[in-house]
């Protein structure tokens, strides 16, 4: 396929980030590396989900002395994959970077994700070859891959996450989808184009604490299940029809014994376990109606993403904080 690309692209790098300061000037400093690598003007775009630490007067301060800099700050804490998305909404540039502050992915891969770019790729993404986390997590981790990929309604490649380039176009239709609960790896994949993974070595967090315990690894795994697939929902069916057999091949063995004997099984034992498995397959059933439900009650609220503090730098000049979502039809 002939690639059409821009002879003089622009990139733009979308880096969320949250209580980051031990780890922002080393990340600073792996970024102006890029910059000279990529060869092209490069415009760099933080967004601050609410930090409590030193990490805004860090951006404040880059941000005033180098012009490829601005930030978006959050007015508190929205979660990650909502900076993604407001990185997204607000980045400059014909292809567009993201990757976390953490420096566990490689800013300098971004300028081989160019050059895929170049020939006609509108999203490469990173693929992690090796991991440093512990071994409970890397089956955790492995385990949701590997689930999504067979249960999900789009392509969805194996250890693959939002470190990645997209090209402009794709980024306008990520931009367009309204959901609240976004899995950004997820819309990437329902926006089509030509996509290819490149594949590194993970490292480990460079400085700073981890900011995604299990609790929110298991509510991010929960998103992506949900939003992109209907198989929790034939899981419910296939419950209920499992019950129901299961109680009729207990009905059927409660009258022959009957027959046969002339006397009831007794055991209030197995009545008590019946009861216990009915009831819990009814409580797991409830759970899945309920975990989608919940979204939609997210949806039809139809509140703001996020709402900004304040944006420095570039930004500043492209717009008022605190603006509202335009209203869906």
């Amino acid at each position: 396929m002939k690639s059409n690309r821009p002879e003089n692209p622009t990139l733009g790098v979308v880096i969320p980030c949250y209580n980051e300061q031990a780890v922002l000037p080393e990340l600073v400093a792996e970024l102006e590396k890029l910059a000279a690598a990529v060869r092209i003007p490069v415009h760099f775009l933080f967004v601050d989900d609410g930090s409590s630490d030193r990490t805004p007067e860090f951006l404040e301060a880059l941000t005033a002395r180098d012009p490829r800099f601005a930030a978006l700050r959050f007015a508190r804490n929205f979660g990650h994959q909502t900076a993604v998305s407001a990185g997204l909404m607000h980045a400059r540039g014909d292809l567009v970077a993201v990757i976390d502050a953490d420096l566990q992915d490689p800013p300098s891969l971004i300028a081989a994700m160019t050059a895929k770019w170049r020939e006609g790729y509108d999203v490469v993404y990173g693929v992690r070859r090796n991991r440093k986390e512990g071994p409970w997590l890397r089956f955790c981790y492995s385990a949701f891959y590997q689930l999504l990929k067979r249960i999900a309604n789009v392509e969805l490649p194996l250890d693959a996450g939002d470190f990645c380039v997209m090209d402009r176009r794709v980024v306008e239709r990520i931009n367009r989808m309204p959901e609240h609960n976004r899995f950004v790896r997820g819309l990437r994949g329902w926006a089509g184009g030509r996509q290819v993974g490149l594949t590194y070595d993970r490292a480990a967090r460079a400085a700073g604490e981890p900011k995604y315990g299990l609790i929110k690894l298991f509510n991010l795994a929960l998103d992506g299940l949900v939003s992109f697939s209907w198989a929790p929902l034939r899981l419910a069916v296939w419950l209920g029809l499992v019950a129901s057999f299961v109680s009729f091949l207990l009905l059927a063995w409660a009258v022959v014994a009957t027959i046969a004997t002339g006397t009831t099984p007794p055991g209030w034992a197995s009545l008590a376990v019946i009861v216990l498995f009915l009831g819990g397959v009814q409580l797991i059933v409830l759970g899945i109606f309920g975990e989608y439900l919940g979204r939609v009650f997210e949806e039809v609220k139809n509140r703001p993403h996020f709402l900004e503090d304040c944006r420095l730098g570039w930004l500043e000049k492209e717009g008022q904080p605190d603006a509202p979502d335009p209203p869906r039809s």
